[in-house]
């Protein structure tokens, strides 16, 4: 197949476009809300290292790991300030579809009409779709992957020395998943030690100046992440939250994926793809392709956080098992129609789009009512905790299960719930205010107790003051 100059410009014009498609999806959780005020009080204060949010645990050590996207937030804010969730959500997006496209040109050219059904499969990243830290680790992920893959297939080339730079970005945009840089590395060192051929699995030893590469890199993307406000104590962070039974039990995108669960058939249907096109595939499949494969998928099912970890890491994998076709007639018009098609939805969209953006929990009536009453003690619903942190108002929780797990997360799972001797912890806490779900077992403890009067409700929650006797 011809691959000119004109194909690659109209293909990148697709791809593009793809990430604005993706805007369609884009939308707010709570977690928002939080990040954009940690991110105003850093930028203008500088790093936060102790919690200034929660009045329970004001002052204690807050693992601030995000702290530069939250930064980078907030700014888009200060430039784009009706727009900025979109602006974050198109720019990152856009450079992860890029990244993977144009590190690995020659592949997707070779081939249009998979790499068309490629670039649509990029819709996995859905659920992702909201502004927060991880669209910009996605982005570090595929420049590890693909520096980590230059170095395997290329004796000479010296790229991969860049991978520690990577690493110190990493830890200060999203330090939880920094982890991965020299965890990948360790994985491609592996499998350069052995060489071997098992029926269709084809693997080979790769040269000393390739181990050698490998080993210095890794050993410096360890040294990198160690670069940041919290110091070594990044390096423990990602494996303590993946112990934290609390976290992984209780926070939704913890979630392993499910079978029974019709939302999550579209991560199974991306990696039965993934399977069937390795295993008819006319070629060998590598050794270090397979292991990626594998450790992919182990993530994937593990978490639902983690599915767009397989799509990044097989885009620089799948294009060895593809065939290359001849260039069909009209493609260049096709590929064209797709985009138009990619940037008219989003158009006729938009309206939905800007109302998925503003869609907040707690009404101007709820916060009014709350500065109004003045807590000191309040007691708040997990998922309030980032929109009262917005309007500056103080929480007993939030989004940043990290920080509570080993303080009162337990306890607040409790009360929430009617579990174990709540009553105790209601007394132990001695909250003046809660501000309860109605979904919630607290609800029917709170209306029934004539401890507690409402001040303000609504279909969805109410705002209770505790009598003083």
């Amino acid at each position: 197949m011809k691959k000119n100059k004109k194909l690659f410009i109209i293909f990148t014009i697709f791809v593009f476009c793809m990430g604005i498609f993706l805007l369609n999806f884009m939308r707010i959780e709570s977690d928002y809300f939080w990040h954009i005020k940690a991110g105003e009080a850093m930028f203008k204060n500088g790093v936060l290292t102790h919690d200034i949010f929660s009045w329970y645990l004001s002052g204690k050590y807050w693992m601030s790991h995000e702290w530069l996207f939250e930064i980078i937030l907030y700014v888009f804010k200060v430039i784009f300030p009706t727009k900025h969730i979109l602006v974050y959500g198109f720019v990152f997006i856009s450079l992860l579809l890029l990244i993977i496209f144009l590190s690995n040109k020659d592949n997707f050219l070779k081939n249009i009409p998979f790499s068309i059904i490629w670039v649509v499969l990029a819709v996995i990243f859905i659920p992702f779709m909201q502004a927060r830290p991880h669209l910009i680790s996605f982005s570090l992920l595929a420049l590890t992957i693909y520096l980590l893959f230059d170095n395997y297939n290329k004796k000479d080339s010296k790229l991969i020395y860049f991978l520690p730079l990577v690493s110190v970005l990493w830890a200060n945009v999203h330090g939880g998943s920094s982890n991965l840089s020299y965890l990948f590395c360790l994985l491609f060192i592996i499998c350069g030690l052995f060489s071997f051929k098992f029926k269709k699995i084809d693997s080979y030893r790769i040269s000393g100046k390739q181990l050698r590469r490998y080993i210095i890199v890794f050993i410096l993307s360890i040294l990198s992440i160690c670069i940041n406000v919290h110091g070594v104590k990044m390096l423990i962070y990602p494996y303590a939250n993946m112990m934290d039974t609390t976290m992984l039990t209780n926070i939704t995108e913890w979630a392993p994926t499910n079978l029974n669960n019709s939302s999550h058939y579209i991560y199974i249907f991306f990696v039965v793809y993934i399977f069937f096109v390795l295993l008819f595939s006319s070629k060998k499949i590598r050794f270090i392709d397979l292991l990626l494969f594998g450790v992919s998928l182990f993530l994937g099912f593990k978490s639902i956080r983690f599915w767009a970890y397989t799509y990044i890491i097989m885009s620089y994998v799948i294009f060895n098992y593809v065939d290359e076709r001849d260039l069909d007639y009209g493609t260049n018009i096709i590929l064209l129609f797709l985009s138009a098609v990619f940037i008219i939805t989003v158009v006729f969209s938009i309206n939905k789009i800007d109302k998925q953006i503003t869609n907040y929990q707690l009404s101007d009536e709820v916060i009014k009512s709350i500065k109004k009453e003045k807590p000191n003690r309040l007691f708040n619903m997990y998922d309030y905790g980032g929109e009262l942190i917005y309007h500056d108002i103080k929480v007993f929780i939030d989004g940043r299960a990290d920080l509570y797990s080993k303080y009162n997360y337990n306890d607040y799972l409790s009360i929430s719930n009617l579990n174990g001797d709540y009553t105790l912890l209601i007394k132990k806490y001695d909250f003046d205010y809660f501000l309860i779900s109605k979904k919630f077992p607290i609800y029917n403890y709170t209306k029934s107790n004539l401890d507690f009067v409402p001040v303000y409700e609504n279909t969805d929650l109410v705002l209770y003051k505790k009598i003083v006797n």
